[in-house]
């Protein structure tokens, strides 16, 4: 395969993953009280959200260079 739609493959599949997701969520520990010996912490669930744009543009880049990698062949 080419590198062109390699990276068009790569591109498509990362487009559908954002609008199937639409952010990244993690975890993170947080320390609440800490007063000598004894300590507290809470779990704190952070999310950056994926603009749906962004799939958008992944997308339809992966698909204009499958179909341009397509056409000199």
């Amino acid at each position: 395969m080419k590198p062109n739609n390699i990276l068009a493959i790569v591109l498509i599949a990362l487009g559908i993953a954002a609008f199937a997701y639409q952010g990244i969520t993690y975890t993170t520990r947080e320390k609440v009280v800490d007063l000598g010996p004894i300590q507290v912490t809470a779990d704190k669930t952070k999310t950056i959200p994926l603009p749906p744009i962004v799939g958008v543009l992944a997308l339809a880049g992966g698909i204009v260079l499958l179909v341009l990698g397509n056409k000199k062949s």
